[in-house]
């Protein structure tokens, strides 16, 4: 059997190569883009108020510092 000066490999190593590194690279974006959602940065389309309501509700803050803040966001 005759193989070319590479032994035959060279055409199948370098598309495995890639491969590889497109593969690898879909992998960081993907990485990347999961971190950065579970970033815990508030959501920008939510209001002050809406934003305190929901850090009352998961417990971050108490109903004294809830109250505080609140009077402070409805002062004119």
């Amino acid at each position: 059997m005759m193989h070319g000066s590479d032994g035959g490999w060279g055409f199948g190593m370098g598309l495995g190569m890639w491969v590889f590194w497109i593969v690898l690279i879909i992998i960081i974006v993907a990485v990347v883009k999961v971190i950065s959602q579970g970033s815990g940065l508030p959501p920008q389309d939510k209001s002050p108020m809406e934003i305190l309501k929901a850090r009352y509700a998961r417990g971050e803050i108490d109903e004294e510092e809830f109250n505080r803040r609140r009077e402070e966001l409805e002062k004119p």
